[in-house]
């Protein structure tokens, strides 16, 4: 009888050493396959985050400072001003400074692609164009001529009826 348990035994402790044997597997196969594609939208969620809290406290520091046309103080600020100042102080990126410019920098992406960050240019009317910043959740911030720099929600009528454009000037 003390054989045969011996025998077992040696037999169990073969088989489990066997099993804890030094393998050297490649680092590229311990990762898992999904890791690149997961890492990079959370790291694009986390860009997205960072920049609409960097959004949200330009809108604090600015809320409510009038409109002035040509204006780039918090004595008055007109829409592409402001813009221009958020991007170099909030968001440390150089933009154009005007309008005209802003609709042509960066690339086009459609409404349905907006992400915190994003210009919102409209037509006003003739010859006049607005741009504002998209902060996420249907809102943009922009220096409004009748309530000053101001967020407002892009689905209202008003907007909707006078969008022109959006442009993708972050990567």
């Amino acid at each position: 009888m003390k054989k045969s348990s011996l025998t077992i035994l040696t037999l169990c402790l073969l088989i489990l050493t066997g099993c804890a044997t030094k393998q050297t597997v490649p680092p590229h196969e311990l990762r898992p396959r999904t890791t690149k594609n997961i890492h990079d939208s959370s790291s694009r969620l986390d860009a997205d985050t960072n920049i609409t809290k960097k959004l949200d406290r330009a809108y604090k520091d600015w809320a409510g400072v009038p409109h002035r046309d040509g204006g780039y103080s918090k004595e008055g600020i007109d829409c592409s001003g402001f813009v221009n100042l958020v991007f170099k102080e909030y968001l440390h990126k150089k933009i154009p400074r005007t309008t005209r410019s802003l609709a042509g920098s960066g690339s086009k992406i459609s409404q349905k692609q907006l992400k915190p960050g994003d210009l919102v240019l409209f037509k006003i009317r003739r010859g006049v164009k607005h741009v504002g910043i998209y902060t996420g959740n249907d809102n943009f911030i922009h220096a409004s001529k009748s309530k000053g720099v101001w967020r407002s929600k892009l689905a209202l009528t008003y907007w909707q009826d006078h969008y022109w454009q959006s442009r993708r000037v972050l990567p």
